[in-house]
């Protein structure tokens, strides 16, 4: 059964649990578009569409929705949020780093091994704006410095090449390829091991020869990447982890 509150709809899973997911229209939306994100479930829609749609679309994808909350794992305890001259921790390209803060001229982000240090000027003014901002500078350049690295050996192999590359956070996916064959990447994947994100990549390179996920598609990106499967299961195992991460770090950029 799927009940009606508000803002919010009520969905009775399979396995005899309940979700909330939080409803939204969209006046430029064409067609229903269920999201997940680390903050829960959304269910856009077009202006004018009936209630008995939503329930019923929400009803074919219950099995789909109850897995993905489950990856993102939101019972787990908050993540602390970015605090000016508090030391932190996160992960980096796969591995863990220190975060601490500095005074300088100028600001800017200094990596020295395990620990990132973000120097600020005085007075710290917006200081935890100015701090996301650079982080995510920084996370754009890492993700940007692998790709430039990659594309000259995996484009000749798919005889395909992007026009345009572009790193934002992305709310469910980790990458796209859009009608003007541009790919997006997730921010998020500055976080994850190099290995994953060159997975990611080579994926929507694929997609330039085949657009849907069809056992041909699927031949293509085995057919460059032999461990591919390895680094999409690790993606659905730690993913929510990591989008989790880039959220507390950057969330007022990306807004």
């Amino acid at each position: 059964m799927t009940y009606e509150q508000g803002e919010w709809l009520e969905l009775a899973t399979p396995t005899g649990g309940t979700i909330r997911v939080l409803k939204s229209a969209h006046p430029r939306a064409r067609r229903l578009r269920l999201t997940v994100t680390p903050k829960g479930a959304r269910l856009t829609y077009p202006n004018g569409t009936h209630t008995a749609q939503m329930t019923a679309f929400l009803r074919h994808h219950a099995d789909w929705l109850e897995r993905k909350l489950g990856e993102f794992n939101l019972d787990a305890e908050p993540l602390p949020p970015l605090k000016v001259g508090h030391d932190t921790s996160f992960p980096l390209r796969g591995e863990a780093v220190e975060l601490d803060w500095a005074e300088g001229a100028y600001p800017k982000v200094e990596h020295h091994g395990n620990r990132l240090t973000l120097v600020l000027p005085r007075p710290h003014t917006r200081a935890l704006m100015v701090a996301r901002g650079l982080l995510a500078t920084f996370f754009e350049m890492q993700i940007r410095r692998d790709v430039s690295r990659w594309l000259p050996i995996y484009v000749p192999l798919i005889n395909a090449a992007p026009t345009a590359l572009r790193i934002r956070p992305l709310k469910s996916l980790w990458g796209s390829l859009d009608t003007r064959d541009r790919i997006n990447l997730d921010l998020a994947l500055a976080l994850a091991p190099p290995a994953a994100l060159r997975y990611v990549l080579v994926h929507e390179l694929c997609h330039l020869k085949v657009r849907n996920h069809s056992p041909r598609f699927w031949n293509w990106v085995g057919s460059i990447l032999p461990d591919y499967k390895e680094q999409r299961d690790w993606l659905r195992v730690n993913g929510s982890g990591m989008k989790a991460q880039l959220d507390r770090l950057v969330a007022d950029v990306a807004d």
